[in-house]
């Protein structure tokens, strides 16, 4: 009878903690095999989404008791991150997703779920804007845990932790954001200038070169819309450009 207790309270906590020292394939949680492509560490993309109800009831972890904010606008804090990935890959998140190592995500011990917030690096100034859909990290110096692909945008994965600057991102106080099509790369500068000039005029777009380590980048210039985004990035990919992706910045690049 108490071994089916136990289990019982597993199944309904499952969600918040690991009850079950076997509930994960490995002990110790780690890195990859490889690190996230381009397209995996693209910031996320803010939507107007229901919150779950049942992650938004106060719940209990390794008897401390916490109480989820009713709403993420204008959270704002500093503190310690950390991030969490083969261990936890393809289990639920605590509020039913499937967690993904490779997906912009991270987890937060009262922030509504799903939420969407900037977590800035304070010692590098890299910044990436993350899904909120998991509780944690349960350790009172640390005030939330990114995926793995968003640590390694942040730059913080050797080091395990960094000092980071977190600001809740609503859809009523929309960060202004630039979007780009990086299409090509190459090291000769010719090349990249005569494609460039071939696809404004293809496409009616601008278009700019960006250099960095002897490597020239060809990005079509902003677009307004993300579905004009997606179209486009569509239509390069089903042509001769299939390594083509998405580039957000809040500045024009």
């Amino acid at each position: 009878m108490l071994l089916r207790h136990f289990i019982l309270a597993c199944l309904v906590l499952g969600f918040l903690t690991a009850c079950s020292a076997g509930r994960y394939h490995i002990r110790q949680d780690a890195a990859p095999l490889r690190t996230p492509t381009p397209l995996e560490i693209q910031d996320a993309l803010v939507t107007n989404e229901a919150k779950s109800t049942a992650a938004g009831r106060p719940y209990t972890v390794l008897g401390k008791s916490y109480t989820p904010l009713k709403t993420e606008k204008g959270y704002r804090a500093e503190g310690i991150a950390s991030w969490y990935g083969r261990k936890f890959h393809g289990y639920y998140t605590s509020n039913g997703e499937v967690f993904n190592m490779f997906s912009m995500t991270a987890a937060h011990k009262t922030l509504p779920l799903p939420s969407f917030v900037k977590v800035t690096n304070l010692d590098n100034g890299k910044s990436a804007i993350v899904r909120v859909n998991d509780r944690g990290p349960f350790h009172d110096d640390r005030v939330i845990d990114l995926s793995y692909a968003a640590a390694y945008k942040l730059g913080y994965l050797s080091n395990g932790t960094a000092r980071v600057k977190i600001e809740a991102i609503t859809l009523d106080e929309p960060v202004t954001r630039y979007t780009y099509v990086q299409v090509a790369a190459s090291s000769q500068l010719d090349n990249i200038t005569a494609l460039g000039a071939n696809l404004a005029q293809q496409f009616s777009l601008g278009t700019n070169v960006i250099e960095e380590k002897g490597l020239y980048k060809l990005r079509l210039s902003p677009i307004v819309s993300d579905e004009e985004a997606q179209k486009l990035l569509a239509t390069l990919r089903d042509g001769q450009f299939n390594q083509a992706f998405l580039l957000y910045s809040e500045k024009q690049l």
